[in-house]
């Protein structure tokens, strides 16, 4: 691999790459916190993490003292992209004009370095951030509607900055707030108040391996559930969201290490499960037992930031860096037998094209996304993984994030921070505006559509701008309940 391609691609799980030089990976040794900046011991370094021998913690709260979820309005954005894990809000009314300036800006507050998303729900902003100051890992609560910080969980924590800090976002239910930090400690939260419910050490736990660059899951809400994947002796597991006590454990008999990919939920035949993509190969579990039932084998290279992607019909899309074919794969079911085959795969990049860093987005019976082959394009796929059209010639996004609502993708450029607004329904690269307003390098943090709100970050601030459209009140079935089991695609 050229010296350029170990630069810009860290994939993690939102973004990847570093300034000038890269580092080399953060350790993965299984009970070690990862690219630790002193030389303590590893028992040390394991018992600042979790606070015990077990590798958890809890603070003992009874039923009653337990928070209770709040009921999801169309608008909030509980996780990982978004309430259906797919990278679409169902927001209307949005602008599709915007002055030179850009939309209004409610407030910018400072951020540590990272790339590190935020969830919204009711009104209220939660983000993973990081004080190189104070050494101190953080989950900040932020008003939506001024960015006043409402309360912060602070931990104390060496992370030395490798390919930025921070990766990925929380998730909340409005009750729970649950988080994964750089160096694999899962932290349960009272979102009322950000105190600690419980807590668990991911390596002493499980033996989970620190990935390089540190961890980039998103924990996944689900129901009365938490589910996340682990690596080391269980690859998945379920977890009561109060307790933390495990629902069920995946076996690991293949020895999977965990990667950057975060889990997504879909059903097959009926069949509930949730996919994850390890480094070799993409895998199915039953949602209700926690067994494995089938495993796509695909060989992915260094770093696995992308989810599995649902196309529909038991297809999926799986792609990466690193030189890792993109590939189409289906799975059946054969009375109770499942199997994973192959539908078609591209070229290796970079002739073929691959998505480094992001998931890309399904809409209109096409796959958008920002391509690799030529370099930083937006670029339109049917759902063979077939070229239709890319961007070239007007402008090139880098390792930007993106978001789809009313009809639009809000993508960032890597490089400068220019913000670019895409008509989702042309046939064609086609911009509807554009304004900058964050500052490059390394823009990779994906954008948050909620309540009329984008929020868009860099490497030191998270911006809140009002993009709902003056004469029109954004739809979100204001006082409905949504269902706080996550939504699945049905095939």
């Amino acid at each position: 691999m050229s010296r350029f391609s170990f630069l810009i691609v860290g994939l993690l799980a939102f973004s990847i790459g570093c300034g000038s030089e890269p580092e080399d990976p953060a350790p993965t040794t299984a009970r070690t916190p990862a690219s630790e900046d002193s030389n303590e011991p590893a028992p040390e370094a394991t018992r600042a993490a979790g606070d015990s021998e077990t590798g958890i913690v809890s603070t003992g709260r009874t039923p009653e003292e337990m928070p209770q979820p709040v009921a999801f309005t169309s608008g909030d954005w509980p996780q990982y992209r978004g309430q259906l894990r797919d990278g679409i809000s169902p927001a209307t009314g949005l602008l599709r004009e915007w002055p030179a300036e850009g939309p209004r800006k409610l407030w910018e507050v400072s951020v540590g370095e990272g790339y590190a998303a935020p969830s919204v729900v009711a009104e209220r902003v939660y983000i993973n951030d990081y004080d190189e100051d104070e050494s101190q890992w953080m989950v900040r609560c932020l008003a939506l509607d001024t960015g006043d910080e409402l309360w912060r969980y602070a931990v104390k924590k060496r992370i030395r900055p490798n390919h930025a800090i921070t990766r990925s976002a929380p998730a909340t239910d409005g009750g729970f707030v649950f988080s994964i930090d750089p160096k694999c400690e899962l932290h349960c939260l009272d979102a009322r108040d950000g105190s600690l419910i419980w807590k668990k050490f991911l390596p002493v736990v499980y033996d989970t391996q620190i990935p390089a660059w540190y961890n980039g899951q998103c924990p996944l809400i689900d129901g009365d559930r938490l589910v996340i994947a682990t690596g080391g002796r269980v690859l998945l597991t379920a977890l009561d969201k109060a307790t933390g006590d495990p629902i069920w454990e995946t076996e690991n008999s293949d020895k999977f290490q965990l990667t950057h990919s975060s889990i997504t939920p879909v059903e097959i035949d009926g069949v509930k499960q949730y996919t994850y993509t390890t480094f070799r190969g993409l895998v199915g579990v039953d949602a209700e037992s926690g067994s494995q039932l089938w495993h796509f084998p695909w060989k992915f290279n260094t770093a696995v930031s992308t989810s599995p992607l649902p196309l529909g019909d038991r297809r999926f899309l799986l792609t990466a860096g690193y030189h890792a074919q993109t590939v189409v794969c289906e799975i059946a079911k054969h009375g109770d037998e499942w199997t994973a085959s192959e539908v078609v795969s591209l070229p290796p990049p970079s002739a073929g094209w691959n998505s480094e860093v992001h998931t890309p987005i399904v809409y209109r019976d096409r796959i958008y996304g920002v391509g690799k082959s030529k370099r930083g394009q937006w670029t339109c796929l049917d759902l063979e993984g077939n070229e239709l059209w890319t961007s070239e010639g007007a402008t090139s996004f880098g390792l930007g994030g993106y978001a789809l609502a009313d009809g639009m993708f809000f993508v960032l450029e890597g490089k400068t921070g220019v913000l670019r607004v895409l008509d989702a329904n042309a046939d064609q690269y086609s911009e509807l505006a554009n304004v900058q307003l964050l500052e490059g390098p390394d823009v990779w943090a994906p954008p948050v559509i909620s309540h009329g709100r984008l929020l868009i970050r860099d490497l030191h601030k998270l911006i809140c701008l009002d993009i709902a459209a003056a004469d029109a009140a954004v739809a979100e079935s204001a006082g409905a309940e949504v269902n706080q089991q996550v939504a699945v695609q049905t095939d």
